[in-house]
């Protein structure tokens, strides 16, 4: 188990553990929730949320810190915590508020 999250981590940009207040809204049906972040990189982040979300489902998240909005998609659900999941961005990019993110962070928005 901890090499597959090893593996699933080092795919595109360097995780951050991060707890930062988020809002998720649904793209494709009337669902909001609150949540917060647990692991955040350029690409996504895993998110604790206040309900349940499913793979697959369009959202769009909004960092109450930052005030910034992007659209994303749930591409992981936890299945022992069905709460806790991982959520790509649409768009590589740096929401999350981190004042000096890792460098690979630069290296993969260009």
């Amino acid at each position: 188990m901890s090499q597959k999250l090893r593996t699933h981590e080092s795919r595109r940009s360097t995780r951050v553990p991060l707890k930062v207040v988020i809002s998720a809204q649904s793209l494709t049906e009337p669902l909001t929730c609150d949540g917060e972040t647990i692991l955040v990189n350029l690409h996504g982040a895993l998110i604790s949320s206040s309900i349940p979300l499913r793979i697959g489902m369009e959202i769009e998240i909004y960092v109450i810190l930052t005030g910034k909005r992007a659209p994303a998609k749930v591409v992981y659900v936890d299945p022992e915590r069905p709460r806790v999941c991982g959520i790509g961005l649409a768009a590589p990019e740096n929401i999350w508020g981190l004042s000096f993110p890792p460098d690979d962070w630069y290296e993969s928005t260009h």
